[in-house]
This record gives structure tokens, C-alpha cells and sequence, in this order.
């Protein structure tokens, strides 16, 4: 029997437009079911591939659809860390929109950066936020879920 094709899930509420589309135009070509989870509704082209989920306002709603309805071999775009480690946990991959893959090797250093830079900015230092989504990283994001594609989801 055939192993099913993975599901692309991605944490909508935060990823960037740019990276959306470039998801959508993918998800088409390659004929990816595609989940957009967000608490709120997504402009998106009628499709067969690509659908929406929208769940309710509140802490981790995304994050907890998400985690819930992963399956071994999914890819989840997210730039969420805390929701990142439990994906890889559960036995999904990670792709941040800027097309960096989380594992099991990086992503527990992550968090505890992530944690760390929190707790600077709630003792009242002033730290950076992310960097600017440039032409760059759209075009790392772009080619790094290609070649995604092109290894786990063949058509």
C-alpha cells in the first residue's frame, strides 16, 4: 500500500503574504493538500489543494489544531518555536517562512533562546524584534520547500 502524501499545515496567522502565495502557487503545482490555520479568515483562491482553518481567537488555538491534526511525515511552516518542538516531537517537519529546517537537532537551542531574549525583554531591556521578511529570504523560503516538494510530495 502506498504511503499517503504528506499534508503542508502552516501557522497562517503569522506567515508572512509573500510566503503564503509562494506556499499556494507550490501546493497547486505539485497537488499538496494544503491546511492555512488562522482565527481569522485567509483570502484564498478556490482550490482543491489549498483550504482553511479557522479556529477560535485565543492563546495557541493555531498551535493546538495544528499539533492535533499532524501526522508523522507532515511539514508544518511555522516561525512559532514552542509549536516547532512539539510538531518535530510528534513525528512532523518544520520549515520556518524563511526556509530554515527545525530539527531535533536545533530546535531545543532555539527555545531556549527564544525564553532567554523573553525574559531580557520582561525585566525591561530593549532587544530587536525579527529582522524585515526581505527578497532574500522569499527567495530561500521559495526554494527550500521545492526541493521539500520534490522529495516528499511527488506527484
Amino acid at each position: 500500500m502506498p504511503t499517503p502524501k504528506p499534508i503542508l499545515w502552516i501557522d497562517a496567522d503569522a506567515c508572512p503574504r509573500v510566503a503564503r502565495d509562494i506556499i499556494i502557487r507550490a501546493a497547486e503545482r505539485t497537488h499538496t493538500r494544503t491546511w492555512m490555520v488562522a482565527n481569522h479568515a485567509l483570502p484564498l483562491p478556490p482550490s482543491p489543494w489549498v483550504k482553511s482553518r479557522i479556529v477560535a481567537h485565543g492563546f495557541d488555538a493555531a498551535d493546538n489544531e495544528i499539533v492535533n491534526a499532524i501526522t508523522k511525515g507532515d511539514l508544518v511552516v511555522t516561525s512559532d518555536l514552542p509549536l516547532a518542538q512539539e510538531v518535530i516531537e510528534r513525528g512532523a517537519m518544520v520549515m520556518t517562512t524563511r526556509g530554515e529546517n527545525l530539527t531535533l537537532d536545533n530546535i531545543k537551542s532555539r527555545v531556549q533562546m527564544r525564553d532567554f531574549m523573553e525574559t531580557l525583554r520582561a525585566s525591561g531591556e530593549h532587544t530587536q524584534g525579527p529582522n524585515a521578511y526581505t527578497d532574500a529570504d522569499r527567495r530561500t523560503f521559495a526554494n527550500a520547500l521545492d526541493r521539500w516538494l520534490q522529495r516528499h510530495a511527488r506527484v
